[in-house]
């Protein structure tokens, strides 16, 4: 059995680590925040790509992603959720490269009277809080840990045949010393589920509204290079206000749900996603980070990536 080290215990470091385990790896995960702490726990979670390049690859990625979670929303325990929404346009606009393999792709029917048009698609929306349980029980019941470590540096296993992953996603700045490295700072506000049932966005205003089962996250933000993780109220109230503006028929319902929480994450933007191997002496680390906005779209098209390039385990 090959023993690998996966460093961050977000999105793309679980999916990684199970990919891993089954591939018959041994796993452990080491990261500074356990799952509920990173910025996946904040993410909105719907699949759509979005912040994230080169586009050829983020298209695979994403599409061998939603392959995946198409099957976990068979499973309720998942908090994976097949629904309904439209991405709001300003003008007319392509469609994504990607429309083409997602046969419920097309054009909104309806949209409110600031918008030009629309694009109408089901996709897979992940309740976070239980997808990350999901993935931390998954990890352990195939025999992989998990634990809290913050490390000055990647590790250096004694032994050359143990493999490090590095998933730390933001952290890869001081952990991998990439200076292409920066946070792009997103703001949610989550409220009480109020009946919203279909998604909604727009992209050039960053303004969503995903419903989950018992919550709804509005947003957003995307403020390149700017580190703060405390909720500003201005921006707050600026995301509520522009929900209820972009979703009319039940924007009042919006402005006077409760709040029950406002979060910060900073997503890792990078020029490009670094999915790659690089050899250090006769050590070898197996790089995945730089996700951006799409570490949940991209994570199980990345984690089979770099499961083949860890390869099979090698025999004892």
């Amino acid at each position: 059995m090959g023993r690998v080290i996966v460093v961050g215990a977000g999105v793309v470091g679980l999916s990684c680590a199970v990919r891993l385990l089954e591939a018959g790896h041994r796993v452990d995960v080491m990261a500074r925040e356990l799952p509920q702490e990173t910025t996946s726990a904040v993410a909105a979670a719907i699949w759509y790509p979005y912040l994230a390049s080169p586009r050829e690859r983020v298209e695979e990625w994403g599409l061998a992603s939603l392959a995946v979670f198409e099957e976990l929303a068979r499973d309720p325990l998942t908090g994976v959720v097949p629904r309904w929404g439209v991405e709001l346009l300003h003008q007319p606009t392509p469609r994504p490269d990607w429309a083409a393999s997602v046969p419920s792709f097309g054009v909104a029917e309806r949209v409110p009277e600031r918008y030009a048009a629309g694009w109408s698609v089901q996709v897979p929306v992940i309740e976070m809080p239980i997808y990350l349980e999901w993935l931390l029980r998954r990890v352990e019941a195939l025999g992989g840990t998990v634990t809290r470590l913050a490390l000055p540096r990647l590790p250096r296993p004694d032994d050359p045949e143990v493999t490090v992953v590095n998933c730390a996603g933001l952290g890869s700045l001081g952990l991998a010393q990439d200076p292409t490295m920066y946070p792009i700072r997103g703001q949610i506000v989550l409220v009480e589920q109020v009946g919203l049932q279909e998604w909604w966005a727009d992209d050039e205003e960053v303004t969503y509204a995903i419903p989950r089962s018992t919550t709804i996250v509005l947003g957003g933000t995307a403020q390149d290079s700017v580190w703060t993780n405390v909720p500003d109220p201005a921006t707050a109230r600026a995301i509520v206000s522009r929900c209820a503006a972009m979703v009319p028929e039940v924007g009042w319902r919006l402005e006077r749900a409760k709040i029950l929480a406002h979060r910060v994450g900073l997503r890792p933007g990078r020029p490009t996603v670094r999915l790659e191997e690089e050899r250090v002496g006769d050590r070898r680390v197996v790089h995945c980070y730089g996700h951006g906005g799409s570490g949940v779209t991209l994570s199980w098209g990345c984690a089979a990536d770099v499961t083949r390039l860890v390869g099979a385990p090698v025999s004892a």
